[in-house]
């Protein structure tokens, strides 16, 4: 359908009864595609025949899959660190004493400890059950295990005064356990870790959280088709490949602390399945945990006698948590960074294997094999036999042909699904049906030539929609003419332009574009608008929570809206979106009280029409008036009507009062969504002007295109 304009469905079982593709076409088209491997999908993967998905559970990504550098994520990992950094000048620009004192600390720790580390001695805590270790220490500070299987195991530990911003876990092979970190078997190689300290001057306790872990050596564990991000939740699953090399992960404090002689650490494995070990400590929050060391350029900024504060303000911000409110938005931008993924997005490719048979199916019958085996051909009736006596063709075989010049139907497809992009219906109405069974074009010679005009331009689109949107025909009113009416209702003579209700994805889109809001960043993974709670919550394999974005993806263009398998997004569902399970060329346009609820109620309408207000209250205007013909001016084209205005005006004052008379509706709408609510300004002025933003919003002339 996309690419023929034709459908070959009913070839499967049988010759197409009106067209003609035969059931040797519709295999023949299918054998390009017999050498795709597959994998399929399982209830259980414990139980698998494919000895890919041994482990995997539909929470891993499906292969096959590549990592690919994605530009948008890149350019946002850029824009986060761009706001991080001014987030830490400004703090540390209020804290050059404070940064002076820490880097004078942190220099005399460094002459002791050159990499940045330290292992404190520690004392083994008795376990609850067997009022004895299971473990005990050995030389370089080096515990090990005594018992066989994984026990949660304490450490109290004496790290050196000063700054405590990370604890390490080292992994060692023991000659105890064949060499190897871990006590038994591969599977049992998780470790989880808590800490508290208990303060020398009162012996009172306190625990110790952790905003982020990592490890360069772990097995990840995966959500929703991606890797967790972080260890500090889910627990460090030792890399089963090394499980005979020594391995560490790192945990960060969720806030720094400064340790006070004679302070003690106590850290609590958890269900401790390592052979040995060795704890360390830190006055240092390395951003990547994996960072084994402070690096040499960071040694020498801090060895300076007055160390350059934006050069190191990130890791003293980091280490110290100095500025409570600072640190908690670096954590905050520290986390968006790591869910950009190193600007890395997955993405489908195809793996080839050798070509499984393919057979006419009678009846389309798969279970009988006893008809004609075929290779990869084109549709004989568009061309002769296209395979040449030395190979089977391939898909990129298929690719050159689809646009060789001896096949008209990609050309002419395209440009009728263009065209009714444009004028509302295709020149041949039935974009998704080009053969015996679709309309006859209403002006078949401009869609000869459209089509050669394509082909010729090298394949240009831009070229195409140029072409379109600058002809007369395009640009003219949307008002029918009388005198047309009966002989072209249809308005397929294209007397004049054909007014449409805009898609499900651009409703929204001209809502945000109207207010100002719409974010028109290109590519990048999905974004997660609003959605009612629970509306998930009958999907499994497996259970999934929906967090709808908090900043400003949650205004990008509806086309990179998440939509997760058939359960499409409840705003795309009232306004006729199809829900993909099959090729879908023309959407059905119905007109159900469900659009108008939509657009009036929900948050993402509600807080386009709330941004729309501020940024009208925040220009001077002579009268109401004035401000209800920039409204219209912005949403419809249009100056409003004398009594449109007057109709606007009254609903405005009813408004007003009912605003000021209900502080709680007032704060309740006003803060309905991400965007900031706007303190300054009058709030029952600021609530009527949203309500009757709203209002326009909802106007059918708004989603409707002229």
């Amino acid at each position: 359908t996309a690419w023929l304009g034709s459908t070959m469905g009913c070839a499967e079982c049988h010759d197409h009864k009106f067209d003609p593709f035969t059931a040797r076409d519709f295999y023949s088209m299918e054998a390009f595609f017999a050498d795709v491997r597959q994998w399929g999908v399982y209830m259980d993967y414990a139980y698998t025949p494919n000895p890919d998905f041994r482990g995997y559970s539909n929470d891993h990504p499906f292969p096959p899959e590549k990592l690919v550098e994605s530009p948008y994520l890149k350019k946002r990992i850029a824009l986060l660190n761009a706001e991080l950094e001014k987030i830490v000048a400004a703090s540390v620009q209020t804290n050059q004493t404070a940064l002076q004192t820490w880097s004078k600390e942190v220099r005399e720790f460094l002459k002791e400890n050159p990499t940045g580390w330290n292992v404190p001695a520690g004392i083994a805590v008795a376990g609850k059950a067997t009022n004895s270790p299971a473990f005990k220490e050995g030389p370089g500070n080096i515990w090990q295990a005594n018992a066989s299987k994984p026990s949660t195991d304490q450490i109290e530990i004496a790290p050196q005064a000063g700054w405590l911003a990370s604890l390490q876990v080292e992994a060692l092979p023991s000659g105890s356990f064949s060499n190897r970190v871990v006590r038994s078997d591969d599977n049992t190689r998780t470790l989880a870790l808590t800490a508290s300290v208990r303060r020398a001057k009162d012996g009172k306790t306190q625990n110790l959280g952790f905003y982020h872990a990592d490890s360069p050596t772990k097995d990840d564990r995966y959500y929703n088709g991606y890797p967790i991000i972080g260890l500090q939740n889910s627990g460090w699953r030792l890399m089963k490949s090394k499980l005979t090399e020594a391995q560490r992960c790192t945990w960060l404090l969720d806030a720094p602390i400064k340790l006070e002689p004679g302070d003690r650490v106590i850290v609590t494995l958890k269900d401790n399945p390592l052979a040995a070990w060795r704890i360390s400590s830190s006055p240092f929050a390395f951003e990547d945990p994996r960072q084994p060391a402070l690096t040499a350029a960071q040694t020498k900024l801090i060895n300076q006698r007055s160390p350059d504060s934006a050069a190191i303000g990130r890791l003293y911000l980091a280490s110290t948590a100095s500025d409570s409110k600072a640190f908690a938005r670096f954590k905050e931008l520290h986390h968006e960074i790591l869910e950009c993924r190193d600007g890395l997005s997955p993405t489908l490719i195809t793996v080839s294997q050798p070509p499984m048979t393919t057979r006419i199916l009678p009846r389309g019958n798969w279970q009988d094999e006893s008809g004609e085996i075929v290779e990869p051909n084109p549709p004989l009736f568009l061309v002769a036999n296209h395979k040449p006596a030395d190979r089977r063709l391939t898909r990129l075989d298929l690719a050159k042909w689809l646009v060789a010049p001896e096949n008209p139907l990609v050309a002419r497809n395209f440009v009728n699904r263009l065209w009714k992009q444009f004028y509302g219906a295709g020149i041949c109405n039935t974009v998704e049906e080009l053969g015996a069974q679709g309309e006859t074009p209403s002006h078949p010679e401009l869609l000869d030539w459209l089509a050669v005009e394509f082909r010729e331009s090298g394949w240009d689109i831009k070229h195409m929609v140029r072409l379109m949107v600058t002809s007369a025909t395009y640009r003219q009113d949307s008002k029918g003419r009388p005198d047309l009416r009966d002989v072209d209702p249809n308005n397929r003579w294209l007397a004049a332009q054909n007014p449409r209700r805009l898609d499900a994805e651009f409703v929204r889109d001209n809502a945000l574009g109207v207010a100002g809001l719409l974010t028109e960043d290109i590519g990048g993974p999905s974004a997660f608008p609003y959605q009612p709670a629970g509306y998930y919550v009958n999907i499994q394999f497996p259970d999934r929570d929906y967090i709808a974005n908090r900043d400003l993806r949650q205004y990008r263009r509806g086309v990179y809206m998440h939509w997760q398998r058939t359960f499409l997004h409840p705003m795309l569902a009232n306004f006729d979106a199809p829900s993909r399970e099959e090729c879908i060329a023309t959407r059905s346009l119905s007109n159900t009280p469900q659009q108008a609820l939509t657009l009036l109620n929900d948050p993402e309408f509600v807080e386009a029409a709330r941004g729309w207000a501020q940024q009208l209250l925040a220009k001077p205007a002579k009268n109401d008036g004035d401000r209800i013909n920039t409204i219209y001016l912005r949403a419809l084209a249009r100056e409003p009507q004398a009594k449109e205005t007057e109709s606007l005006v009254r609903f405005l004052e009813v408004q007003r009062e009912y605003y000021r008379s209900h502080p709680e509706d007032t704060s309740k709408l006003l803060h309905i969504g991400n965007l900031p609510a706007a303190e300054k300004l009058d709030q029952p002025e600021l609530a009527a002007w949203t309500t009757l933003c709203r209002v326009v919003l909802n106007l059918h002339e708004t989603i409707t295109r002229y």
